[in-house]
């Protein structure tokens, strides 16, 4: 995805129809209210219906978050990014990931909106419990899948805030450059949002000690 310029104020038309329009666009607390309620009684649901231990659910859950962040890193490096010489499949590409990188600062796109994102979680869901069903622990997902959908929000909560504040910690801050650079330098590295372990582990991750930061210039990327 290469733009002559990124803006860093204003956002992308994606439809002509205006309903449309507007269903592409979200606010963090929407798609959190859409999902805490899931997990919350898919938790439930483990314990009291299926009768799961509490460190069997703690095991799943956690592995599900676990499994999110290298979901998270090979959906972006590999779908987000993806490159066709199919230009019907470039706008799909555009709609879904490039119209941030030509605007990243559109704080009402950093979420997947409601209505593609309940398709995909329900998409991803029927496929795992599909899966599990060969295996013949179709219990386990009650409690994987929850743990999946809060590395989601954490990821989309971390985007936002990358996006939008200076990073709280020191040890933070490696994300937030990496993920800066990933927008501003070379769009081939810094798939990592949520963490940076999957770009170090596969060799995409920024030399940050080699990375000049202008903190003006950072200063003004961040939301007012």
């Amino acid at each position: 995805m290469k733009f002559e310029k990124i803006h860093n104020k204003g956002q992308a038309r994606l439809f002509k129809n205006e309903y449309i329009e507007y269903l592409t666009k979200t606010h963090p607390l929407v798609i959190w209210g859409i999902y805490l309620p899931v997990i919350v009684f898919m938790c439930y649901y483990s314990r009291i219906v299926l009768g799961l231990k509490p460190e069997h659910i703690f095991l799943a859950f956690f592995s599900g978050i676990f499994f999110w962040t290298f979901f998270e890193y090979m959906l972006h490096r590999f779908v987000f990014h993806f490159i066709a010489a199919n230009e019907q499949t470039m706008k799909i590409v555009y709609i879904i990931h490039g119209n941030h990188h030509e605007y990243p600062r559109d704080r009402e796109r950093l979420f997947m909106p409601p209505v593609p994102s309940l398709i995909l979680s329900s998409t991803i869901f029927s496929l795992m419990y599909f899966i599990a069903s060969l295996m013949g622990t179709t219990e386990n997902i009650f409690a994987f899948f929850p743990g999946f959908m809060l590395g989601y929000l954490i990821y989309g909560s971390m985007h936002y805030a990358i996006h939008a504040w200076n990073p709280p910690y020191k040890w933070m801050k490696p994300l937030w450059r990496n993920h800066h650079l990933h927008h501003y330098k070379n769009e081939n590295r810094g798939f990592g949002v949520s963490t940076t372990l999957w770009d170090r582990l596969f060799g995409t991750m920024f030399d940050l000690s080699k990375e000049k930061e202008d903190k003006e210039k950072v200063k003004d990327l961040m939301f007012k």
